[in-house]
């Protein structure tokens, strides 16, 4: 990756200079290099649940996205990409705000977002990460477990994430962030 070796914090301007196929996420001004590429079982179980997603939310104003899309957690209004200096990629980006979404993704916090471990990943997403997004606002967090195949869901409640629903193979679990939204489990972690 082409970064510029006399920066010590980076920004999302850096982001935007660097080639397409150099993927990273930024943290408080650090790189966090992308994993290689994911893995078949985690591309399918994305597939599924951005595609009932989408199903879900057909003619409403969310919308949903899948990676590689650009979340710029903390960004406000007249921020330019050189004062945002976190970005992350999340699995599955859903956005209910109109106004949060730019041509380069979303700016501040989205409504849900979904990250699928990765025996690389898998430490970061539930530490640093579930951090990350609870003090940014994100209302709720999905961590789901290829390996396990299981998905932990957790709400945003007067500021900390309490943990709300666990699902494995063959539930059905409710997205608390969209009324009437339930995922089938079975179809993301077929037998």
């Amino acid at each position: 990756m082409a970064l510029p070796a006399e920066n010590t914090r980076y920004t999302f301007a850096d982001a935007l200079a660097w080639s397409e196929d150099e993927r990273a996420e930024i943290i408080n001004g650090e790189v966090f290099m992308m994993s290689p590429p994911p893995s078949r079982a985690h591309q399918e179980i994305s597939g599924e649940l951005f595609g009932q997603l989408r199903e879900y939310l057909k003619g409403k104003k969310c919308k949903v996205y899948h990676a590689p899309f650009a979340v710029r957690l903390f960004e406000e209004d007249g921020d330019s990409p050189e004062d945002v200096d976190t970005m992350v990629e999340p699995d599955i980006t859903v956005v209910c705000d109109p106004s949060k979404l730019d041509n380069m993704g979303c700016k501040g916090a989205p409504d849900m977002v979904v990250e699928i471990l990765s025996p690389s990943t898998r430490r970061h997403d539930r530490m640093t990460k579930f951090n990350l997004y609870q003090r940014a606002g994100v209302r709720e967090y999905w961590i789901v477990d290829p390996t396990n195949k299981d998905v932990q869901s957790f709400v945003l409640e007067d500021g900390r994430y309490s943990a709300k629903e666990f699902g494995t193979a063959g539930d059905k679990m409710k997205v608390n962030v969209l009324e009437g939204c339930v995922i089938d489990l079975s179809e993301v972690f077929p037998e």
